[in-house]
């Protein structure tokens, strides 16, 4: 047998899977749209978007310094977060991770007091034997002298 029929390509796994990988990231871009870039891009539209609709804004707005103002803030904030943006733009992909862990956390911590204050109906044996002290209503009230 010759060299070739005994050791088959090496790469054709990887090659192979590449190709598939490609494949289906066209079939996703055609039915789904080109899907959204880093954070930091993102951050950059929105900013673009935003400082272009205060501009066409300005129009309504009377008098030439109120027009100046708004403009002059917009250059003044668009020069002070594109340096940020180009020098770390990864850091906003870890705030966009983490406020993404900060809203399933809130929403898990959400899900289980909905789930506690829904299992037990109002005024059954069940609710009365809780040991959470926040389940036993409001405290004795209390004259504050605010003098």
């Amino acid at each position: 047998m010759s060299d070739a029929t005994e050791r088959p390509d090496a790469d054709a796994w990887a090659t192979a899977c590449e190709e598939d990988l490609q494949q289906e990231q066209a079939r996703r871009r055609a039915q789904y749209g080109q899907p959204p870039g880093s954070a930091a891009e993102e951050l950059r539209k929105l900013f673009d978007v935003v400082a272009e609709k205060v501009t066409s804004f300005q129009s309504s707005l009377p008098g030439v310094a109120a027009q100046s103002a708004v403009q002059q803030f917009v250059n003044q904030a668009k020069a002070a977060a594109q340096p940020v943006i180009e020098r770390n733009p990864q850091v906003f992909d870890h705030l966009a991770a983490a406020g993404g862990e900060l809203l399933a956390a809130y929403r898990s911590a959400v899900e289980g007091s909905e789930r506690r204050w829904t299992q037990r109906p109002a005024g059954s044996a069940d609710a009365k034997e809780s040991d959470d002290p926040r389940d036993e209503g409001p405290g004795g009230s209390e004259h504050i002298d605010l003098d």
